[in-house]
Formats: structure tokens, sequence, C-alpha cells
């Protein structure tokens, strides 16, 4: 914000900025799988991508606000971008203060041996007592997974591509999720949609980002419900089809239709010797993005996160999913960098290519990715390491001990002497009332 005499200050500022967005990428989706409720994990591991359209939103209207500032001699004033970046400081500061409020991660603390901060932090998760049937399990979960996790030695980065345990498998897998993610066009309507958008006469690139940010926005919220009602997979593989479609439509009415009319560097003009009539073509353009847009963010958009979130190896977790975000961003760098390129020579040919896309990760997703809703993380982890079941048929998996995914685990209070010991899980100021058992045989999950 302070840049005043050379584009290098910005760009150190830039890298010192590229640099925390990447950690906090690869931090906050795992923190937020590791501590909700797993009922609803899917919807509040995608709120991450929510704000992050909710952020891109607000700094389309933060720079249409201040586009007219100028100096009292009537010369463009550098308020025009100093505001904006000097908002964000608002942002960063909710976040540091906001996050000393939160507790630590169950499993970080279960790791640590603090059990008992496990149980507390469970319960306060769920707004339920220690002893609610859904806390009692999870913590058994944790803790049988802790405990055979300190007889193992501890995985380095290489691990992460050893077949053992499918490490190999799951590192692979979440490089090719995030780098699909990308891969679906999602930025390329971002950063090309002003083109598109002049066909109509929509001239004002700061206009046509903020209609696609708020189409953006707005339709992620039925993706947080559709993550957990019909599950990742489903999700994802309707979204990889969807926007195919769409992308075919979009393509072939840019291709044929002709409604632009390219000049040397790329940019496009309305084309009056369109077979077509132009601004009517745009039209179909502009609503086959908005509707590709409806697909990704309802899907793809969170979608990628959770499953990631969910399926990465307990021992390897933080790195698996380090680079399955890192390959995201490569990804996302190399879209915008090669995107004015490469329409340049094939033009809006350029949608085939991501309609391809889209068919490989809806056949990436039906042969490889497991269904994960409503299933503890350790439990998870014993999906993937079971050899009887394949991702085809993994919806109808159920963890051992279980009767169904939406239930308690059985006997679950003796499983939790068995791993403990003499650890003393329940709140020390509450007894049991009743048999546990039979609170477990009727409980029912009210979040």
């Amino acid at each position: 914000m302070a840049a005043q005499h050379s584009w290098v200050q910005m760009a150190m500022g830039r890298w010192v900025l590229g640099i925390s967005i990447g950690w906090l990428s690869a931090a906050v989706p795992l923190y937020q799988s590791e501590i909700v409720p797993r009922q609803v994990r899917g919807a509040l591991v995608g709120t991450y991508q929510l704000f992050v359209t909710l952020g891109i939103l607000l700094a389309y209207c933060c720079c249409y606000g201040t586009r007219d500032y100028t100096n009292s001699d009537g010369t463009t004033s550098s308020a025009q971008w100093r505001v904006p970046i000097g908002l964000g400081f608002a942002w960063t500061l909710v976040l540091a203060v906001g996050i000393m409020f939160c507790p630590e991660s169950p499993r970080w603390l279960a790791r640590h041996q603090r059990y008992d901060e496990v149980h507390r932090v469970l319960a306060l998760a769920r707004g339920v007592s220690r002893e609610d049937p859904f806390v009692m399990t999870e913590f058994y979960d944790i803790k049988r997974e802790v405990e055979a996790e300190m007889k193992m030695v501890e995985l380095g980065w290489i691990d992460c591509f050893r077949t053992k345990d499918k490490l190999l498998y799951r590192t692979l897998l979440g490089i090719f999720i995030q780098s699909l993610q990308q891969l679906t066009g999602a930025n390329y309507f971002f950063y090309y949609g002003a083109t598109i958008f002049q066909s109509v006469g929509i001239s004002d690139s700061v206009v046509t980002q903020i209609i696609l940010g708020a189409v953006n926005t707005g339709t992620t919220f039925p993706g947080l419900w559709a993550l957990d009602r019909f599950g990742r997979r489903i999700c994802l593989l309707v979204g990889s089809a969807w926007m195919a479609m769409w992308l075919l439509i979009f393509a072939t009415a840019g291709v044929a239709g002709k409604p632009i009319r390219f000049v040397p560097g790329g940019e496009g003009v309305t084309n009056p010797d369109a077979p077509a009539d132009p601004e009517s073509i745009g039209t179909l353009m502009i609503c086959s993005a908005c509707f590709f847009i409806l697909a990704f963010a309802s899907t793809w958009g969170p979608g990628a996160w959770v499953a990631i979130s969910d399926f990465v190896s307990p021992q390897a977790r933080t790195k698996q999913f380090a680079l399955a975000t890192m390959s995201n961003w490569i990804w996302n760098f190399c879209i915008a960098f090669f995107t004015p390129a490469i329409t340049n020579d094939i033009h809006f040919n350029y949608g085939y290519v991501f309609m391809g896309c889209n068919i490989f990760a809806f056949f990436l997703i039906y042969f490889f990715l497991y269904e994960s809703s409503n299933l503890t993380l350790e439990t998870i982890n014993e999906m993937y390491l079971d050899p009887n079941v394949k991702p085809w048929n993994s919806t109808k998996w159920v963890p051992s001990g279980y009767t169904s995914r939406d239930g308690v685990k059985e006997d679950v209070d003796n499983g939790i002497q068995e791993v403990t010991g003499a650890i003393d899980v329940h709140d020390p100021e509450t007894t049991l009332k009743n048999d546990f058992n039979t609170r477990v045989s009727n409980a029912e999950y009210n979040p």
C-alpha cells in the first residue's frame, strides 16, 4: 500500500501476501475438518470457499467504488488502488484476533496426549455435554487412531509418495482434484468474461466482474447443503457433467456464431459481420457462463476442499493437503498467465479444452474418490484401507461397530476404557445416570 516509486515494492508485497495466503489455504480447511461435527463437515468446510468468493466480490465492489477517485488537479488518484489494498488489513485483523478465541483441533490435542481437552473441545463444538453418544464415539475413534499412530514412525514428505497405506494413491488424488478445480474453467470466465460481455454492450470490465462475482457467491450456498445431503461423489460427478455441457454450448456458440471479432493483442470487439445476431449469441454465451458458474460454485468450488480434507491420511495429513493446495495455486497461476496468449490463438475453442478437463474429472471421481460423508476422519481412513470396498460402492460402506453412518458406535463406553486405560474421559462434575448403551441405541444427533 505504501509503494510509491517502483513496481518492485508492489511485487514484494504481493510475494509476502502470496506466502501468507498459501499457508492459510492449507491450514484453514484442515482445521475446519478436524473440529466440526461429521454430520455437517461438508457444509462447514465448504464455507472456506464461500468466504473466498465473498471476498472476491467485495474486492470488485471496492474497486468499483474507488475507480473515480481523483486528485484536486483532476489527475488520477493513487487512492484508487491504495484504498482497496488498505481495506485488506481489516480482514486480517478479524482472522488474527478471532483465531485466538478458537480451540485447538481435537486431533492435534490428542497427538499431544491432552485427552481431557479433546473431550471438552468435541463437546464444545457440538454444544452438548461430554456424555453425548456422538461425542463419546468420536473421542473413541480419535483415541484409537492416535494410539495406533504412536506405534508408527513419523512420516516425511517422501513418504507421501510411497504405496503403503494408499499414501501415494491419496497424494495423487488430492493433487489431481485440486488441479482439476482450476482446470474446470472457472477462472477462464473470470479472467476472460469482460470480452464476452462486450458483445451485448457491457464494456465496463468492473461491472462484468461484479456480475460474475455475485453469481459465484450466491450459488455457493446450495453447494454447502448438497455436499452433506447428497455426498461428495454425487456433487462432484454432477458438477463435472454440468460444467462440460455448458462449456460445450458456450464454445460452440462462440466458434460458430462469432459474436466477437478479435483484434491484435487478443482483445475482442463486436463483430458486425457475424453469421448470426452478435447480441443474441452473446446473450446465449453469457447465460452459458452464468449456468457454468452455478455448477462450479455449488459443486467443485467447495467440494474439492471438502473431499481432500476428508481423505488425506492421518499420518501425513498436513503434508498431503499442502501438496494438493500447491497444485491448485500452480494451475491458478498458469491459467491466469497463459489464457491471454491461448485465447489470442484459438479464441473460443479454448472452451473445448476445459470441457475435456471436466470429462476427465468425471471419470477420475467415479473410479477413484470414495464417499466420505457422515464419517469421522478416522473411519474414512479405515474405508480407504479396506480392500473389499471400491469407490463406486463406497456409499454403502459402514464402519466396523456401527449399524449405519448416521448412528454411533455400539458399546462405545467399553471401547473407550480399552484404549484409555486409567484416563477418565467423563465430565468430573457429572455421572452416568442411565445405562450408556441404552442411550446410544436411542440417540439422535441434534446439532
